[in-house]
């Protein structure tokens, strides 16, 4: 037997179903709208220096979705720049088809092309200059973006600004068909939308075309009615016989019609579409105007009566000549007016022409004049306030009225000269005037014909050129005080300063100018050089100097300075130069682009030294850099820097700078107020000045006594500090000021302190100590090669260099370290911190000038002394070290060993002995391992180890105890002698001879 199956009856029909797939489409697309609003909220209110996953700062949020949406945007903006604007559009473009159900069906095969769309426009975005306010690295296609352009910018066979340029206009309407493909657009669609917005825009054309319409008339009546009351209010006097006694008073003004009406028929046509809608569009045609006659109303005086002889043939000649002169032909009339817009009908009176006169038309337009207000004493005034009325005057037409007039009446040919030279035409007005005398005068048209204004072309504004006087520096006291000749002779025993004859004079270099016309070319060619490179800008200044001259960029605006600093050795192979610097200027909206000058300057270290820079400032340790760009001496206080590291290749000058820098020391202090150590691994360098009364010790050579010189320099830093603790002051300057106040007294120094208590009593104990006053010198350490000793004890080294540029400024020692090798493993992330002052001669990469600089540009110095400074505060300036020859130098140490010889210290190269030096090494980090500072202690913790672990080596003695290298192999070599361990085999393995222990 066979069931029938029932059908169930859905729980919801067709058209509820359909609702609610509706309502479900609306709200999905809802929450698309209210996503995509989010996220262009979040992109618009994008702001770089905003904390985020990336960036950690302090600064309070700025984005307009909080630390979120600032956390968002970040990774965001880094990849694909502003092409994030491609998913709000995305999601607010599909969000409102799901709410107004059009065209939600197409969403899957259109947004299957959504991700190609976002990276053209990255892309293209990329391709855009950047503003002023970006501050990224890479551009505003964000790092995905400036990858794209790079390779499509090396795909097209063209320059790199005309491949950009080509891209850009390119890309922008693919991006935006893209984009209208992507979103879900149908050609209808366009189509409708394209129609919409020039409605939109005829709309708004209108509603401002019938605003200015309106504006005008009302100005145009009030013009009319200001015209109606000055009409009324002219009184002309009319002239008298000599043999009268009378006098005839006309008024003659003109009163215009209110509307002009135009009797034409016309066949009333119906108006439709856009006409129908915005009748403010229709361009009205130009109205014949009725004849209008001026009219001459005699107002008689009512204080006398009139007698007038011939008034009536007077009257009536005086209107057939004014009528005659007047009058236009209406067929070949144009009127003074251009059709622009919806302007307000111009008001063009239209008299009839008299037989045989030429039309006034647009090309015989002329400038209408006045009358003046005439004397009563020639018919001509009556004729001047005839001519009040507002119509289109000839002015030559009235001149040729004049003549008959003459013949009929006597006039005084005076009067008549000077009414003729009132109605000369006059010289085309400016355009603000021409308007106001069109109002006044009652002709409210447009000249058809403007005259052509010869405006003054603007030549190319030229560079500012500071070119420096060639003046010599300005001698020092002392420089003036060796020049005269000196009648008493110094003691024999006596220290003196070495003599500044002793160097080169520095008349004897030739000193190099350029021309302005040779700066100015050079400074055009560069904007040139700049422009094939895609960079917009102008050189505003140009300031040479004895090496360099620095070109100054005023870039335009989003012009990106890294942009112009990458272009750095393309911009030397265009101008012919051996290198090309680019920086910005500290302070200024300019880039600096410096380039050698063909034949270079040297700088004397004689001049140096002998201006006022170096020797009337009150500088503690003065040390002679050179000159700047612009030729300045500069002159640095090693005892404010405190501590300088200088690096630099070989042959860029840098040996040559540090012994300019020693004879700085020597030119401006005695042995008794600087003292020297010179560690110089090389041999070379250093060791002419062996000998000199300076030194504290003899020139360091070996690298293992360089440690031990370095360890001296950190105990006498200690001793320094607690002889400074005692006299309660801060630094040497205060110790020493001290000094020399109780020496000058003939005191002692003295002290209180307290000792311990009473047993008895309880109360505290006190003991004065009594101590010699002795003053301190300065003490400078000059490392000619810090790489050697970094290699042979780089722990120890780096740990004696850092207590010291720590702590070593008050106590008035001061480092100066060299390297020819500025890499991280010898310039480490310790000694750059205590280093804050630097100098960077010429090295090899960018990667060493970032090392030593923080910022590339030492790879571009031309060597020989050119070097960058930064001082610091982190200011970086370009300086040109002074020559120092070997002679020179010879003659100066000769100088100075003449004094006697050197009072050397034993212990800076002997060391100390085992009870300090352990607790020095404790000082500086290099015994943690023990549980004491002697060695026994670490030499039973090392056998200890050995014995129980059975492994026996220099690495493994150093890893368990936490000692230095050196120090392990010491007791490993102890171990040895001892016969606890074997020597090394042929792998380096050792034996352990000592049985194991149970």
């Amino acid at each position: 037997m066979a069931y029938q199956t029932r059908q169930r009856d859905p729980l919801l029909d067709s058209s509820m179903q359909e609702m609610i797939e509706k309502r479900g489409k609306e709200l999905f697309g809802l929450g698309l709208v209210i996503m995509g609003l989010l996220a262009l909220a979040m992109a618009v209110s994008y702001t770089p220096s905003d904390p985020s996953f990336l960036s950690v700062t302090d600064a309070p949020v700025q984005n307009w979705l909080g630390q979120t949406g600032a956390s968002i945007a970040a990774p965001v903006f880094m990849i694909v720049g502003w092409g994030a604007l491609a998913f709000a559009a995305l999601l607010v473009g599909w969000g409102l088809r799901f709410v107004f159900h059009r065209g939600a069906d197409r969403a899957v095969p259109r947004l299957m092309l959504a991700p190609v769309w976002v990276v053209l426009m990255t892309t293209y975005v990329a391709t855009l200059v950047p503003y002023e306010g970006w501050t990224q690295d890479s551009g505003l296609g964000g790092h995905l973006g400036d990858m794209l352009l790079g390779m499509f910018l090396g795909l097209l066979p063209l320059s790199q600004a005309v491949a950009l340029k080509a891209l850009s206009l390119l890309m922008g309407p693919g991006v935006l068909a893209m984009g209208a493909f992507v979103l879900g657009f149908t050609g209808e669609e366009l189509r409708r939308g394209g129609r919409f917005v020039l409605v939109g825009l005829i709309r708004a054309y209108d509603a401002v075309m019938t605003l200015m319409g309106r504006g005008a008339g009302g100005a145009m009546a009030q013009a009319r009615a200001f015209k109606e009351r000055r009409a009324q209010d002219d009184v002309v006097e009319d002239y008298a016989p000599a043999a009268t006694s009378r006098v005839i008073r006309h008024d003659a003004h003109y009163e215009p019609e209110e509307e002009l009406v135009d009797d034409r028929d016309y066949d009333a046509a119906p108006l439709g579409g856009l006409r129908r809608l915005m009748p403010g569009l229709l361009r009205r045609q130009p109205e014949p105007m009725p004849d209008l006659e001026p009219e001459l109303v005699e107002t008689p005086a009512p204080d006398f009566d009139i007698e007038a002889p011939q008034e009536d043939r007077i009257k009536a000649r005086i209107t057939s000549v004014v009528r005659t002169k007047l009058r236009r032909p209406v067929e070949t009339e144009t009127p003074l007016t251009r059709g622009m817009g919806r302007r307000p009908d111009p008001l063009v009176l239209k008299p009839r022409a008299a037989a045989g006169e030429p039309p006034l038309t647009a090309a015989h337009a002329a400038p209408q004049v006045q009358a003046p207000m005439a004397t009563p004493e020639a018919p001509v005034a009556e004729m001047a306030a005839a001519a009040v009325a507002p119509v289109a005057v000839d002015p030559q037409a009235a001149l040729d009225a004049l003549p008959q007039l003459m013949e009929n009446y006597a006039i005084d040919s005076e009067a008549i000269a000077k009414t003729a030279v009132d109605f000369r035409p006059e010289p085309v007005p400016e355009v603000d005037e021409q308007i106001e005398e069109d109002f006044d005068d009652g002709d409210y048209g447009y000249d058809d014909a403007a005259p052509a204004y010869d405006l003054p072309k603007a030549e190319p504004r030229k560079a500012v050129v500071h070119q420096p006087q060639p003046k010599p520096v300005q001698p020092s006291r002392r420089a003036m005080a060796e020049a005269q000749p000196s009648l008493f002779q110094n003691r024999d025993d006596e220290y003196e300063l070495p003599p500044l004859s002793l160097l080169r004079s520095p008349e004897s270099v030739q000193k190099l100018q350029l021309s302005n016309d040779a700066l100015e070319a050079n400074a055009r060619m560069l904007e040139t050089v700049l422009d094939d490179y895609g960079v917009k800008g102008e050189i505003v200044s140009v300031r040479p100097g004895p090496v360099v001259t620095m070109y100054e960029l005023e870039p335009a605006p989003g012009l990106k300075a890294s942009r112009v600093i990458g272009l750095a050795d393309d911009i030397a192979r265009s101008m012919s130069a051996l290198s090309a610097r680019v920086s910005t200027v500290p302070g200024r909206s300019v880039i600096g682009i410096e380039l050698p000058n063909e034949t270079r300057e040297m700088v004397v270290f004689r001049e140096i030294l002998s201006s006022r820079a170096f020797g009337d400032h009150k500088l503690s340790l003065p040390l002679a850099l050179g000159k700047d760009i612009g030729g300045d001496p500069v002159v640095a206080n090693l005892a404010k820097m405190p501590h300088l590291l200088i690096a630099g290749t070989t042959g860029s000058g840098k040996s040559v700078a540090i012994n300019t820098m020693i004879l700085s020391l020597l030119y401006k202090l005695s042995p008794e107020e600087c003292r020297l150590i010179m560690i110089d691994p090389k041999m070379l360098e250093l060791s002419v000045y062996d000998g000199i009364p300076h030194l504290l010790s003899p020139v360091v050579t070996d690298p293992k006594k360089a440690v031990v010189a370095l360890k001296w320099v950190v105990a006498e830093m200690e001793e320094r500090y607690r002889k400074m603790s005692k006299m309660g002051v801060r630094n040497i300057d205060g110790y020493n000021s001290r000094v020399k106040d109780a020496l000058s007294k003939g005191e002692m120094f003295s002290r209180t302190v307290q000792t311990g208590f009473d047993e008895d009593s309880g109360d505290p104990v006190f003991e004065t100590e009594h101590f010699a006053p002795e003053k301190m010198p300065y003490i400078v350490v000059i490392v000619d090669e810090m790489a050697d000793l970094m290699m042979v004890a780089g722990k120890e080294i780096e740990a004696c260099i850092q207590r010291l540029a720590q702590m070593a400024r008050a106590s008035g020692i001061h480092l100066i370290m060299a390297t020819q090798r500025p890499s991280v493993d010898v310039i480490t992330g310790t000694i750059k911190a205590n280093f804050p002052t630097r100098i960077s001669f010429q090295v090899t990469s960018k990667i060493d000038s970032r090392t030593i600089l923080g910022e590339q540009g030492a790879e571009q110095l031309l060597g020989m002394g050119d070097m960058l400074y930064m001082a610091g505060g982190g200011r970086i300036q370009r300086c040109h070290g002074p020559f120092v020859s070997d002679e020179e130098v010879e003659e100066i140490v000769n100088h100075l060993k003449a004094y006697g010889p050197p009072e050397y210290v034993n212990g800076v190269q002997s060391g100390p002995d085992a009870e300090k030096e352990s607790e020095l090494d404790q000082v500086l980090g290099l015994s943690t391992g023990g549980n004491t500072g002697s060695e026994d202690a670490l030499y039973d913790q090392a056998v200890q180890i050995v014995i129980k672990d059975r492994k026996c080596s220099t690495s493994y003695i150093q890893r368990k105890l936490g000692i230095g290298y050196n120090k392990a192999a010491r007791l490993v070599e102890q171990m040895e002698e001892n016969s606890l361990v074997s020597s090394a085999n042929h792998v380096g393995k050792r034996e352990i001879l000592v049985p194991e222990q149970d």
